[in-house]
């Protein structure tokens, strides 16, 4: 089944086209291989990022918010890079280019989610309390991308490099991976310590 990737506000996908156009206006945000590609790149697949601040929340569900949307840059056949973008006051704006690991993990990640038989819209969940990064396949295909809470049977797929104990790229339904996750952050009790 096919994903069904929301369409980037207009102004974020303007402001990264202005970015790979104009070498002399980002050349410090130039990853390596942005300078040495040879022939036009293309931004696509624009995915909203966002955070969930709290694996733990105080007051019920985990809460997640829009922090940016990440657009794969093409050169020929491959992704080379990534660009971000940001929300200001002024509207959508171009933030920086990227390279590593994660790039090629989501290439993968998304890959694995276009096998699945369940519609989904792709989104990144970033959870910093874990230094993690996910593919978040939300079961909502008309939902706004920039709005909407982490539902219990949304799928969340690992980047690699995942936190220890936690597989990479193995989907987890929300609400099997977030104890998951919870108990990452809890620390162990102390040997020898009194009950």
């Amino acid at each position: 089944m096919p994903l069904h990737v929301p369409p980037a506000p207009a102004p974020a996908l303007r402001s990264v086209l202005a970015a790979l156009c104009s070498p002399t206006a980002v050349r410090e945000n130039r990853t390596p291989a942005l300078r040495s590609v040879q022939g036009p790149t293309c931004p696509e697949l624009p995915l909203p990022v966002h955070v969930l601040d709290q694996i733990v929340p105080t007051d019920g569900r985990p809460a997640t918010r829009l922090t940016g949307w990440r657009f794969l840059i093409r050169a020929g056949e491959r992704a080379v890079a990534a660009a971000e973008t940001t929300l200001t006051p002024d509207g959508w704006t171009f933030s920086h280019f990227f390279e590593g690991p994660y790039l090629a993990s989501t290439e993968r990640a998304l890959r694995q989610a276009e096998s699945l038989r369940t519609p989904f819209q792709p989104r990144l969940l970033s959870v910093p309390e874990l230094y993690m990064l996910t593919l978040w396949l939300h079961g909502d295909i008309e939902a706004d991308a920039s709005a909407g809470a982490l539902q219990p049977s949304d799928v969340l797929v690992p980047l690699a490099p995942a936190p220890p104990g936690i597989a990479a790229h193995r989907p987890h339904r929300v609400a099997e991976l977030l104890p998951v996750m919870t108990l990452r952050l809890t620390p162990a009790p102390l040997l020898g310590s009194p009950a």
